[in-house]
């Protein structure tokens, strides 16, 4: 196996950040683009939602491609797409418009995130896996670090359309070295049959419970975080009247918990069994949510109550995302990418459903992101619990 040089991780950690600036640059965004086009909370939601919609049916054919055609080719083909539809996002002078620049630059993010843990299963081997998936989905919490804040200046300074500016020139730098320091990873001879079908391939997967509650832990979890970083960008601006730049500063909470919670996974993978990193993620996420959930229905509507359980939840994120992530793609070997790409359509999908969910319900309080978070959390605990369970009865 070739034994990449420090700058390959580095730039493999770069191209996580596409996602973010996908997504988490947008949520400041959201409520100018409300106020300036006339729309309501539904459509606002959707110029949000739409791009994890998009981003994850991305996914399953990125990874599925990458799996038939190779890593390197599939992954700068989508960075150019996200460099175009952030331009085209930019420029746009309606909400139609706008909803066709994120489609693009979603259909462009959807490669970022599943094919950077395929590339690194490939280069780095399985024995230190959690700890390199550790370190990238570390490195992917800079990005929503960096990204609402950069977009909720660029918005109380130069209006939303800078936010996309920076994306598109983001995009382009990170393409550049792309191109410059990655290299195929993913050799012919272990490349799957062109020949195969991609339902059979998913078949195959999904007939595993352990797959399948590996995957859905992380996307039901995912669905918790969007759903309250949608409701919390709301209602920073509408209820308690703060401004973007306050929002994204407040918003910090959810990647800081993020990114320690996976500095915790890439300390422990080694000592401790994933399955029980997973349930401790599990019940991190639900204990933060029902603390929320109480004071919210008590009437404690503040910043603090707002973010500091997603710091938890986003903490309890990065304790158990790598070793859902590495679990699911141990179960089939040949087929990494194809359950990389799974594991990334469920996280987007469901993030998109349970924050599409909450702008059905949105009334202007917090009682509808109590009921979205909620529900999504019950489901967590339902999928967290089942990797021990099948652990405990020797069932792979």
């Amino acid at each position: 196996m070739r034994r990449p040089a420090p700058r390959f991780l580095v730039t493999l950690a770069s191209v996580t950040l596409i996602g973010p600036l996908a997504l988490h640059a947008f949520l400041p965004v959201m409520p100018e683009v409300k106020s300036e086009f006339g729309i309501s909370d539904a459509l606002a939601g959707l110029t949000f939602s739409i791009s994890l919609f998009i981003i994850a049916f991305a996914t399953l054919v990125y990874g599925s491609l990458s799996d038939r055609y190779g890593r390197r080719p599939v992954l700068l083909a989508g960075l150019a797409l996200f460099t175009l539809g952030s331009i085209v996002s930019a420029l746009s002078s309606s909400v139609t418009g706008l909803l066709v620049g994120r489609i693009i630059q979603a259909l462009g993010a959807g490669g970022s995130g599943g094919l950077a843990r395929a590339i690194a299963r490939d280069t780095y081997g399985t024995d230190v896996l959690v700890k390199v998936i550790a370190y990238l989905t570390m490195a992917y919490a800079l990005g929503p670090m960096i990204a609402p804040v950069a977009a909720g200046l660029l918005v109380d300074s130069t209006g939303w359309r800078g936010a996309f500016w920076f994306a598109a020139l983001a995009g382009a730098l990170i393409g550049a070295a792309a191109y410059v320091v990655l290299y195929e990873t993913h050799a012919p001879e272990h490349r799957a049959q062109r020949g195969s079908s991609f339902l059979h391939d998913y078949v195959r997967l999904f007939s595993h419970l352990r797959f399948t509650a590996f995957v859905l832990q992380s996307g039901f979890s995912t669905g918790c975080f969007f759903a309250m970083a949608a409701a919390n960008a709301f209602l920073m601006k509408d209820y308690l009247g703060r401004s973007a730049t306050e929002f994204s500063m407040y918003f910090l909470a959810f990647p800081a918990g993020y990114f320690l919670g996976n500095l915790a996974s890439s300390r422990l993978s080694q000592r401790v069994a994933l399955e029980n990193m997973v349930l401790a993620g599990t019940i991190v996420n639900v204990l933060a949510v029902a603390s929320q959930s109480l004071a919210l229905l008590a009437g404690y509507v503040t910043p603090l109550v707002l973010f500091i359980p997603g710091f938890l939840i986003t903490f309890g994120q990065g304790l158990a995302l790598p070793n859902t992530q590495v679990g699911a793609m141990r179960v089939i070997p040949s087929l990494a990418g194809t359950a990389s790409g799974i594991g990334a359509f469920c996280q987007m999908f469901l993030g998109a459903l349970f924050v599409q969910i909450y702008t059905w319900l949105a009334d202007g309080t917090p009682v509808p992101l109590v009921i979205t978070v909620a529900s999504a959390s019950v489901l967590v605990l339902a999928m967290g619990v089942i990797p021990v369970a099948l652990k405990a009865r020797n069932v792979t």
